[in-house]
């Protein structure tokens, strides 16, 4: 070895960041990074390679209902068909089932009925055959956003199951298919009497005379053709009543003729937000759309909460000292204790009216904290008799619902000026809001302004807060998250942050089944992800890259002669990639070593695997790169590149450089 070398030893800690010169950074966080994308800073030391992601159900969520035909001894290229709850566009394609072939919609081929929830389809080909009165129709390319999506782990559940909204329908499913749970159960109804005829029908069996079928709503009755749309609340007395439909009856249904209910009208939903609840022995959720009625239910069935015109529209919700509480528009309603339909202020329903739209609802420390989009408050109590509204902040609130999570026992919040950090301080019932994305506040300013939408979710096995940029049409690969890993608990500053590429999330899901956590996320192709699965995007390359700060190495006036840079790796599985030296900040005229090839032209060495006598020296075996180099720097910045397929996860832990000192500027 040559006289005179010196070693410079870097260990990887503190993430991205950006809010320090180059000098600054360099000197100050040697550790950090300057670009981070998609390695994680691990609580155990270093960076870790993130995990990846896989198909959560290889089925797409249905998209516009479950729509079928409308009547049997269709023919030619004109096609009527109902169940349907979006509009359907020209040039989309859809099977029939008993029907062979792929039919697409014509140029100006669709005739809708939002009403009616009916359309008449012009094809571009002739049907093959005639299909079956309310055969199943299914779109196949259509791209719409999953609006809703959550994780429900209950009794009811079993191992668990996954609930998603998509173009005004409800569905369920646990890996293997999805299945409609729109349809509400008003009770056992039938048809009242026979020889009906016209636009009319007249049933009986309904359960609860509030609680009775809505306009929209879709139905069947048993041998006759056709699905019938509700045109009109009907007035139930005694569980009978009389019913406004669309079409007209295709025939005179049978005396108690089964009437069964396909799906409720809901569409139009925007952003679904779910909680869950348990409030008579039976684990259940509840669902807002931001348009229409809340529904709640089991992953089985569902019914509307429409006791109430007040929770008409809510858009967030949760469930705090056994009541469910939704904010619509500035006010807050909640129901009675234990009556999620209840909202009668005689059994402890109520409403509490805010200065501004409420944007967030979560509980803390026994305290519903109440975000607005510029306020923030906290809701103590446990009852209509003793709720009370205390104010945390006037001047800052929260823009994005779908960013308010628990982290690490404290709240982590979008503001107006980056991620906050709702702190509890040590006097009860105190907060300080300090800014947790302080280090990376440039690029995370540029990252608000340049997505439609932000969502996040929180990884607890890893103390975890991910935050994700949706805007439709923009690909995967150019869509932006970032990460960040809490080291201290109930400080912002003790968050260390990292950028995501390749995850394109709308609505993201979480959940603890049994021992493991489930994490999931879609976006506009239809298709559920299921997070930290898999050492690829959904077989695509997880493209990571770590770059060291611009490194003086001790002295930024001396010149030195960089000889060659050791990486220590904690590895899962091979690891491949190139390294690369620049020097200088890239001046112009400063020459750059070539990139070296980390795979094929380092030196390669395993603590861990040698043993004496019968142990085994170390505990976990650790790869040792060398890369040899040269050049002369006032400063260095080491590039890390890994780019090759279904690589598994790995740590870069530490950096080596071994250097001898030159002449002073």
């Amino acid at each position: 070895m040559a006289t005179g070398w010196q070693s410079f030893p870097i260990e990887l800690q503190g993430g991205l960041v950006s809010n320090l010169s180059r000098l600054q950074h360099g000197v100050q966080a040697p550790g950090s990074a300057r670009t981070l994308i998609n390695f994680e800073p691990s609580i155990k030391g270093g960076y870790r390679r993130i995990n990846g992601f896989g198909k959560y159900d290889t089925f797409t969520v249905p998209v516009y209902g479950s729509t079928v035909v409308q009547a049997s001894g269709q023919s030619g290229t004109s096609l009527v068909v109902a169940n349907l709850f979006t509009e359907p566009s020209d040039g989309d394609t859809f099977t029939i089932a008993g029907v062979t072939g792929t039919y697409t919609i014509a140029s100006s081929g669709v005739s809708y009925s939002s009403t009616n929830k009916e359309a008449t389809l012009t094809l571009t080909t002739s049907l093959a055959s005639g299909p079956a009165d309310q055969a199943a129709v299914t779109f196949t390319n259509k791209t719409s956003l999953i609006e809703g999506l959550h994780y429900f782990y209950g009794t009811q559940a079993g191992t668990g199951a996954t609930l998603t909204y998509r173009d005004g329908t409800l569905w369920t499913g646990t890996g293997t298919d999805w299945t409609n749970i729109s349809a509400p159960s008003y009770g056992t109804l039938l048809v009242d009497g026979g020889s009906q005829t016209g636009t009319s029908l007249v049933i009986d069996g309904v359960a609860a005379d509030t609680f009775v079928p809505q306009i929209g709503d879709t139905f069947s009755i048993a041998g006759v053709e056709k699905v019938y749309t509700v045109l009109s609340v009907p007035s139930i007395t005694s569980g009978g009543g009389t019913v406004s439909i669309y079409p007209a009856l295709a025939s005179s249904p049978a005396n108690n003729a089964a009437v069964t209910m396909l799906s409720m009208s809901m569409e139009g939903g925007v952003k679904c937000r779910f909680a869950e609840y348990n409030y008579n022995g039976t684990e259940k959720f509840v669902m807002v759309d931001g348009t229409n009625y809340p529904v709640a239910g089991t992953p089985t069935s569902v019914d509307r909460l429409n006791s109430s015109t007040d929770v008409l529209g809510a858009s967030v919700v949760t469930s705090h000292n056994d009541h469910l509480f939704f904010g619509a528009g500035s006010k807050l309603v909640f129901s009675a204790p234990f009556a999620e339909n209840d909202f009668t202020g005689g059994n402890g329903a109520g409403t509490i009216q805010f200065d501004h739209k409420i944007t967030g609802l979560i509980t803390f420390r026994e305290k519903l904290i109440v975000f607005t989009d510029s306020s923030i408050h906290q809701v103590s109590g446990t009852s209509l008799s003793d709720f009370a509204v205390e104010e945390i902040s006037n001047d800052l609130g929260c823009s994005e619902p779908d960013t308010i999570r628990e982290v690490g026992g404290d709240i982590m919040f979008l503001g107006p000026d980056g991620l906050r950090f709702l702190g509890a301080t040590a006097r009860i019932g105190d907060f300080n809001l300090s800014l947790a994305s302080r280090q990376i506040q440039e690029e995370f300013t540029t990252f608000g302004a340049d997505h439609s939408h932000l969502v996040s979710i929180v990884i607890r096995d890893k103390s975890q807060y991910r935050i994700f940029g949706f805007t439709e049409g923009r690909t995967s690969a150019t869509s932006v998250g970032y990460l960040g890993t809490q080291f201290t608990d109930q400080e912002a500053s003790g968050f260390n942050w990292a950028q995501l590429k390749g995850f394109k999330a709308y609505r993201t899901a979480s959940a603890y089944t049994g021992t493991a956590e489930t994490l999931l996320f879609a976006g506009e192709d239809g298709y559920v992800y299921k997070m930290e699965d898999g050492d690829d995007f959904d077989g695509e390359t997880i493209s990571a890259y770590l770059y060291t700060p611009y490194l003086s190495v001790e002295d930024p006036r001396i010149r030195k002669t960089l000889y060659k840079a050791t990486t220590y790796y904690d590895p899962e599985g091979a690891v491949s990639g190139s390294l690369s030296f620049r020097y200088d900040f890239k001046k112009p005229g400063v020459i750059q070593p070539p990139t070296s090839d980390l795979s094929g032209g380092g030196t390669f060495s395993f603590y861990g695997a040698a043993t004496y006598g019968t142990s085994t020296f170390g505990g976990t075996p650790e790869t040792i790169v060398e890369t040899m180099t040269t050049g002369s720097f006032f400063n260095v910045s080491l590039e890390y590149t890994f780019t090759d397929a279904g690589t598994a996860p790995f740590i870069v832990d530490t950096i080596l450089l071994e250097y001898a000192n030159n002449d002073r500027k």
